[in-house]
């Protein structure tokens, strides 16, 4: 095999990264393997949460990279943020899969790892000779993941899927035009990779668990529209659930106009009375104490039909104060209560500063980054998110090649 692989090589490739080689000495995917084909936010997600728990995250890129290296903003040619802060904790290793070296080179590397992830439709991986079948002749107890936008055997199985179009096919946006009566409209960020990014991780962690106890590997297919849907319907399924019709779709709580933050004197106030004991506060906290024998706040189902309403009454008597005079009053009363919070004010707050939440760190040619620490802890995984920086273009391919 070392001929093949020398001839994937790229000219002019940047010097493999300083780290040793596989992942670090902790955490609970130390010294798991995992062959990443994956590009843009939904798999590199997926891929960059297992490195932070240990595995050795080797990511195959083609000679152009993945497209996110190229979105802006950057500060050097093919690193811009948005691949900043999906891969760290990986190698790049640079092959072109459409040669019949770089195709060895894959199945070499196969063979000593434990998964195997890609984003590409079904038809493209066989075309490459490297679809499942191909995998598990080398590694039979591999875990295969095939992450994609809709899953095999329906009318959409490999047609072209990303967030805007499986946010439009799943719901999502219906919802949001069904609350404001306005026009449809895509979320501002990018949810859909991202929810799905977490499913297939939660999906190979537990194949992989099952395999310590059976010896057997696992082929797993995660598809976005299935994942979304299920995501959006969790509470939206609402008397669509029962047999026959129990009524419309769409939980009526969150699907309220009156749903949103509340003007205060001098700017916006989340403010979520929810369980009776809160409700009971509240209406006192406003001098309403009169409210609080009303069955409509006593009883949750009456509650819940009188919502509307007493979402009104929050939202006539919040711009009375001010929001700091809001806050302080609702913190007492233990009523759920925040201030919106602007991107650019997160690295200011109290909470997120005082947890060590932002992490800034030197990467070897991008100079002095940002990123954030990882959010739920695990007493085998420290809190430090980057122990390999995410790394340039094909940086490790002669390292790993030569492992």
């Amino acid at each position: 095999m070392a001929q093949p692989r020398a001839a994937v090589l790229r000219e002019n490739q940047p010097q493999a990264s300083e780290e040793a080689a596989g992942g670090p000495p902790f955490g609970p995917l130390a010294g798991i393997r995992v062959l990443d084909l994956t590009t843009v936010v939904m798999g590199p997600l997926a891929t960059q949460t297992l490195g932070d728990q240990g595995a050795d995250v080797i990511k195959i890129e083609s000679p152009e990279g993945d497209i996110m290296r190229h979105a802006l903003p950057m500060r050097s040619p093919r690193m811009g943020s948005v691949f900043l802060n999906l891969n760290r904790n990986k190698r790049s290793v640079c092959l072109d899969l459409k040669s019949a070296a770089g195709q060895d080179a894959v199945l070499a590397l196969a063979k000593s790892a434990d998964v195997f992830i890609h984003s590409m439709r079904p038809a493209a991986l066989e075309r490459l000779k490297l679809a499942e079948a191909e995998i598990r002749a080398v590694r039979p107890d591999i875990v295969f993941c095939t992450v994609t936008g809709f899953g095999s055997g329906g009318p959409y199985s490999g047609r072209p899927a990303y967030d805007d179009i499986i946010q439009a096919m799943s719901g999502l946006v219906d919802l949001t035009a069904q609350r404001s009566g306005a026009p449809p409209e895509f979320s501002p960020t990018i949810l859909v990779d991202k929810v799905c990014g977490l499913a297939a991780f939660g999906m190979i962690s537990a194949a992989l668990f099952d395999r310590t106890r059976t010896g057997r590997g696992a082929s797993i297919e995660v598809p976005m529209l299935e994942t979304m849907t299920a995501f959006n319907l969790a509470e939206h399924l609402a008397g669509g659930m029962f047999d026959p019709d129990g009524g419309d779709f769409g939980y009526r709580r969150a699907m309220l106009p009156e749903r949103r933050p509340f003007r205060t004197a001098d700017g916006y106030l989340a403010v979520l009375p929810y369980s009776t004991r809160h409700w009971l506060s509240f209406f006192r906290a406003i001098g309403r104490a009169d409210l609080c024998d009303d069955p409509r706040v006593n009883d949750p189902s009456e509650r819940s039909r009188a919502v509307k309403e007493f979402y009104k009454m929050i939202a006539d008597v919040m711009p009375t104060r001010t929001t700091a005079e809001w806050e302080a009053i609702l913190r007492e009363a233990d009523v759920p209560a925040a201030p919106v919070t602007a991107l650019r004010d997160l690295p200011r707050d109290p909470h997120l500063a005082a947890r060590g939440f932002f992490r800034s760190y030197d990467h070897p040619s991008e100079g002095r980054l940002t990123t954030t620490a990882l959010p739920i802890r695990y007493d085998q995984v420290s809190d430090a998110p980057v122990w390999r920086p995410p790394p340039k273009l094909g940086a490790d391919t002669r390292a790993v090649l030569a492992e």
